[in-house]
C-alpha cells in the first residue's frame, strides 16, 4: 500500500517518465497536452472531492500509448500504464482504476457512447476533452491533420457520424470535418459541472472560427 510520501514520489516519477516518452511528440498529443490535462483534471478533482492521486496518475498516463499511433490497438495504452505502475509498486486497485480510465477516456465516434464508471475517470475524460476545444483544440486539430496528411478542407467531403469505433478508426476525413465529427459534439458530453462550464466558452470560440473560415472560403470576408 502506498503512503503519502510514496504517492508524491510515484507522481514525480510518472511525470518524468511521460515527459521522456512524449517530449518530442509533434501531433498535439505531446507532453504539454498532458500537462494541461493534468492541471485541469486536478482543478476539477478539487471541486468534485475526488482522490488527486488516482486522477493525477490517469491524467499523466492517459496518452502514454494512444491507439492512433499504435495501429488502432486500444489495449497498448492500458498495458503500458499497468506495467509502469506495477513496477513502482502502486496499489492494485488504483492501477486497475487508472487502466480502466485510459481504456475508456478517448472519443470513439459520434454514435459510440464512452461512459467512464469512476469519478476519477469522468474527470480525466472532461479534462482531456476540454483540451480538444477552443483555441488549443483548433491548433491541435491542424497539427494532427498535417501529421496524418489529410486535407485541410474539401467541400466535396461530407462529415460522417461514425456509428462504431471501427468506423471512426478507419475514417477518411479533413481537418475541418473533424470539428463536425468530434469537437462540436464534446460540449454536450461533459460529465462534470466544471467541465460543462469551461466547454461552453471554448465551443463558442470554435463556432466563431468555423463561421469565419466559411466566410473566407466563400469570399465574403
Amino acid at each position: 500500500m502506498t503512503t503519502t510520501l510514496d504517492r508524491e514520489d510515484v507522481l514525480a516519477r510518472t511525470r518524468q517518465h511521460v515527459q521522456e516518452v512524449l517530449g518530442e511528440e509533434s501531433t498535439g498529443h505531446d507532453w504539454w497536452h498532458i500537462e494541461r490535462v493534468c492541471t485541469t483534471a486536478l482543478a476539477i478533482a478539487r471541486g468534485e472531492g475526488a482522490d488527486p492521486f488516482g486522477v493525477g496518475l490517469a491524467a499523466l498516463l492517459h496518452d502514454i500509448a494512444d491507439w492512433k499511433f499504435h495501429d488502432g490497438d486500444a489495449s497498448v495504452g492500458p498495458q503500458r500504464a499497468r506495467a509502469w505502475l506495477e513496477g513502482l509498486g502502486v496499489e492494485g486497485g488504483i492501477v486497475d482504476e487508472v487502466c480502466e480510465t485510459i481504456a475508456c477516456v478517448s472519443f470513439k465516434g459520434a454514435g459510440v457512447e464512452t461512459p467512464v464508471p469512476t469519478l476519477a475517470g469522468r474527470i480525466v475524460q472532461d479534462a482531456d476533452r476540454l483540451d480538444a476545444l477552443g483555441a488549443i483544440g483548433i491548433a491541435r486539430t491542424f497539427a494532427y491533420g498535417g501529421h496524418k496528411g489529410q486535407p485541410l478542407h474539401d467541400p466535396r467531403m461530407e462529415p460522417q457520424q461514425h456509428a462504431t469505433f471501427a468506423e471512426y478508426q478507419q475514417k477518411r476525413t479533413t481537418s475541418i470535418n473533424h470539428f463536425h465529427e468530434k469537437l462540436l459534439l464534446l460540449k454536450d458530453r461533459m460529465n462534470t459541472e466544471t467541465g460543462r462550464a469551461l466547454a461552453a466558452g471554448r465551443h463558442a470560440f470554435m463556432e466563431a472560427f468555423l463561421e469565419q473560415f466559411a466566410d473566407e472560403c466563400a469570399g465574403r470576408k
